[in-house]
């Protein structure tokens, strides 16, 4: 039998995916221990990410070449804008949240912003498909993991639930099958490039995980 790109690509990066499903940021969650001024400043870089995201999955559109594909980017632009982003409003507002240009021009911010548009914009349909397929399985699975965890603070609680819930399993369930299914037609040295650009893009999760942490410093990140 065949083995999955996808089998292969979580394999072969194995070290740097445990590495970000022990992050800090992760943990202080399993442990319901994670400070209300971290959630804050995460949720003021992950809002702006989700707009990004938005940016992405419309390259994806207009990559794609498969009517069905641009049918399900396009309910993903749809939950994106209209579900996520609702999230992310009312959390500002209940919390009392205002933008932070600091933050957000803070290096591993702006690596992680500037390097997943960059796959977007100069890469193909497939190394979309690999970024955001090394982004949203690991939600998932962090967050399935915490499924049955106290987390005390409810938003942090309904962060955790949204990424484990049906629709977003799916989704990336979806990115996982279709990143397969390409790779059945990639050749070795693009199924090399689609290895190690999963890898690179959970160093980019790494560093912008601990942006939200004040503490924490950007030389070591």
């Amino acid at each position: 039998m065949t083995e999955r790109l996808t089998d292969r690509i979580l394999e072969e990066n194995a070290a740097v995916f445990s590495a970000m499903l022990s992050h800090r940021f992760v943990q202080d969650i399993a442990t319901d221990e994670l400070p209300a001024e971290v959630f804050d400043r995460y949720l003021l870089i992950e809002g702006a990410f989700v707009e990004t995201a938005i940016a992405i999955f419309g390259y994806a559109v207009a990559k794609a070449r498969d009517l069905e594909d641009r049918r399900k980017l396009i309910g993903t632009l749809d939950a994106l804008a209209n579900e996520q982003m609702a999230y992310f409003e009312t959390a500002f507002a209940q919390r009392g949240i205002v933008t932070d240009a600091a933050l957000q021009a803070d290096p591993r911010v702006a690596a992680f912003r500037d390097g997943m548009l960059e796959i977007a914009r100069d890469g193909d349909f497939g190394a979309i498909v690999t970024a955001m397929f090394a982004a949203e399985w690991m939600y998932w699975t962090w967050c399935t993991a915490l499924s049955d965890a106290t987390i005390s603070d409810p938003m942090v609680r309904d962060w955790v639930d949204m990424h484990a819930a049906p629709g977003f399993t799916a989704q990336a369930a979806w990115l996982r099958d279709r990143l397969d299914a390409l790779g059945a037609d990639m050749t070795e040295a693009e199924c090399d490039a689609t290895v190690r650009l999963f890898g690179r893009v959970q160093q980019l999760e790494i560093d912008f995980h601990s942006a939200a942490y004040a503490d924490s410093s950007i030389s070591a990140a």
